[in-house]
């Protein structure tokens, strides 16, 4: 390999195969995910007969079908160059910051591993990280939260898991994911105010609603330090990705769990404030701006 894989705009599986980690004997086949974004290349991890079996198709009932195989694990490769190994360690640990609060029921669990990348005219730290494929239907936080609203997510997902069947399923399954989201908002206040770090919660594809109602983190990619100053920071894009999470765990609580929000919270008191809110917005509209025409990220809260 002579080109540098965090340059490509996309990789293959051959690209993946070519990396000095991977066996070239593995039984797998590794294909770009549609969520690969501006941090990383996303991978899925596909057994080569359930690839075979969606290329190919299978009979049943007199019918060829052609089932899409479904990833067993995901891959993520991080697209940025850490200045040394102490950087890369403080990736690592925001990373299991994160775990230490929502592992194992409100985020994808993923392992994490540096390696020494070789293949270019210099060796290189490389961190990737080895993910549960999590299945279920987006989450927008900007978009209405109601249960009626949700319904049709559930309904895509199948209508009913874990028990949630029956006439009754709906309401069942609106219950578990209120009760469910009510500890997923808890554990996030948690990270803020102990350990004063945010995960990304805009971006798109970022929160994933499963059939078991549950809400979980798929992008671990983007973790944020949280001060309560009047400093809006931005990440390495000029994303104000801080602030907009914060405001997605705002929606969640007031759209899902239909709490009122205090503006005197201990959170919400700062990054609520209204003059903050315009300068955010502002910032936001200027990151689109700058990204234009690359579509890559699209956080669900942008509207032209």
């Amino acid at each position: 390999m002579t080109e540098d894989p965090r340059d490509k705009p996309r990789l293959t599986h051959q690209d993946i195969l070519s990396f000095n980690f991977i066996r070239s004997s593995v039984p797998f086949f590794f294909r770009r995910h549609y969520r690969s974004g501006l941090r990383s290349h996303i991978m899925e991890v596909l057994r080569a007969e359930d690839v075979a079996r969606e290329r190919e198709g299978v009979v049943k009932d007199g019918l060829k079908r052609f089932p899409r195989a479904t990833p067993s694990k995901m891959l993520r490769v991080f697209k940025t160059r850490f200045k040394d190994f102490r950087e890369a360690e403080e990736e690592l640990r925001r990373v299991k910051i994160v775990e230490t609060f929502l592992a194992p029921e409100h985020m994808a669990p993923s392992n994490e591993f540096l390696v020494d990348f070789t293949g270019m005219e210099t060796r290189d730290f490389l961190l990737c990280g080895l993910q549960e494929y999590v299945q279920g239907e987006i989450l927008n936080p900007w978009s209405p939260l109601e249960g009626r609203h949700l319904l049709p997510l559930f309904h895509r997902m199948g209508g009913g898991c874990d028990g949630l069947q029956g006439a009754d399923g709906d309401e069942r399954w609106l219950r578990t994911l209120k009760e469910k989201t009510s500890e997923f908002v808890k554990r996030l206040r948690a990270m803020i105010l102990e350990a004063r770090h945010v995960p990304d919660l805009a971006g798109v594809g970022n929160l994933i609603i499963t059939p078991s109602g549950s809400i979980r983190l798929v992008d671990i990619n983007n973790i944020s330090g949280v001060s309560f100053d009047s400093t809006i920071t931005l990440d390495d894009r000029g994303y104000p990705v801080c602030d907009k999470s914060v405001e997605a765990l705002s929606l969640l609580e007031r759209g899902l769990l239909g709490i009122p929000l205090e503006r005197e919270d201990s959170i919400y008191r700062t990054y609520l404030d209204p003059e903050r809110m315009e300068e955010v917005r502002i910032l936001e509209l200027e990151f689109h701006r700058a990204m234009a025409p690359d579509t890559a990220y699209s956080p669900l809260s942008f509207e032209p």
